[in-house]
């Protein structure tokens, strides 16, 4: 298991399998990222991992439509493409 904090909600704590989809960890735990398609074309979803960020996967191609290579750089990812593989914190 692994330990996702969402840092914009009150640092809510949550436990989730490894290789968790982060959004929809997020839609089933509460932990309130916004969202709207939920399938990597609006981009609502945009978060940043602020710790934690080598516990991602890869970015997806539809990531790169949405953010810079500086907001890759800066931590940014779509919740909707982002796998998580040990703890994470997020803010959005």
């Amino acid at each position: 298991m692994v330990q996702i904090t969402f840092a914009s909600n009150n640092d809510l704590v949550v436990s989730a399998a490894e290789n968790s989809n982060l959004l929809r960890v997020s839609i089933r735990e509460r932990g309130g990222i916004p969202f709207k398609c939920g399938g990597g074309i609006c981009g609502t979803c945009k978060c940043r991992i602020t710790e934690g960020l080598d516990n991602t996967d890869e970015v997806k191609a539809k990531e790169h439509k949405h953010l810079s290579e500086q907001d890759l750089a800066d931590g940014f990812r779509m919740a909707c493409q982002t796998f998580v593989r040990g703890d994470v914190t997020v803010s959005w």
